[in-house]
């Protein structure tokens, strides 16, 4: 464990100039991981389904209301001229107004003129690419507190792949040198969800054992994996499941075992406890990041036959 946060502190002081900037000023909530306001659209790469984007549109306003501000950092400077991602978003969701906001410039990503489109916006989309590319140009920038403010508002802040990554608050993959490695250059998110590491293309990649040595030495994180075409969205700390393939859930508790003085609690609530190093989930169960624990759906009314 001591040799962990060694590795971890000598990670969080390698910085770049984005990281070095004096740190934005989110205020506290009651709440453990999720925003107090607003909705998390998280998705784990692979393309999004009709139900993923049918709850990106209704969390954003509706398609009439709904002002969408699609961020391509990820994807590098090529992006800033591509506009698949915004025939994308109007083809799935009918939404009309949507803007593409790019920039490789901290200057630029500072100034209110650069911001103007989030003051407005119901909803942003992070597309994917790299993750560390996001945090280079808007980590601790005016961008960075009007995203904060578009949740704040009661907005949507959705994000695919890398675009995923950057909302958790510790930078999961984020070396510049390669997404092999785990723990790099880059180490800070956006913090959209607090207190957590996210990893995509779960399953696609084989990448589900690898947030589990990490967080069973980080039991104050949260580790949540995403397959292809799969999304959670975060409302508070309630955690939903849409789509096709599952997520995974790393708890410190579960990888190691939830013990009071005498025993393992792995008896008194249903789904708390895995036999193994995580607990998948799939479309429609929900997971309380605050008790970190699933919530069992409601019991079905048993049908009765009156017999004569």
């Amino acid at each position: 464990m001591r040799h962990l946060l060694v590795v971890l502190s000598v990670c969080l002081l390698v910085t770049d100039l984005a990281q070095a900037q004096t740190p934005i000023q989110i205020q506290e909530t009651t709440t453990r991981h999720g925003p107090e306001t607003g909705s998390l659209l998280i998705i784990g790469g692979g393309g999004a389904t009709p139900e993923i984007w049918s709850r990106f549109t209704e969390l954003a306003g509706g398609k009439e209301k709904a002002r969408i501000v699609v961020i391509t950092a990820a994807a590098g400077d090529s992006a800033a001229l591509n506009p698949t991602p915004l025939e994308l978003i109007k083809r799935e969701t009918g939404i009309q107004r949507v803007t593409l906001l790019h920039t490789n410039s901290l200057e630029e990503a500072n100034s209110e003129r650069f911001v103007a489109p989030l003051r407005e916006a119901t909803g942003v989309y992070f597309v994917g690419g790299r993750q560390w590319r996001i945090a280079d140009r808007y980590l601790n920038t005016l961008t960075h507190r009007a995203l904060q403010q578009v949740l704040e508002r009661g907005g949507v802040i959705a994000g695919t792949s890398a675009g995923a990554t950057i909302q958790g608050s510790f930078l999961w993959r984020g070396d510049t040198r390669g997404a092999h490695i785990l723990i790099g250059d880059h180490t800070q998110g956006l913090a959209f969800l607090k207190n957590s590491a996210i990893d995509q293309h779960l399953l696609r990649r084989n990448r589900q054992f690898d947030l589990v040595h990490f967080i069973a030495n980080a039991p104050e994180l949260i580790g949540i994996g995403l397959d292809e075409a799969t999304a959670i969205v975060v409302q508070r700390d309630l955690l939903e499941v849409v789509g096709r393939s599952y997520v995974a859930i790393y708890d410190h508790d579960t990888l190691v075992g939830k013990r009071t003085e005498n025993h393992v609690e792995d008896e008194k609530e249903i789904y708390t406890v895995s036999n193994g190093p995580f607990i998948l989930l799939s479309q429609g169960q929900k997971y309380d990041l605050a008790k970190r624990s699933v919530v069992a759906a409601p019991a079905r009314a048993s049908s009765t036959t009156n017999q004569k």
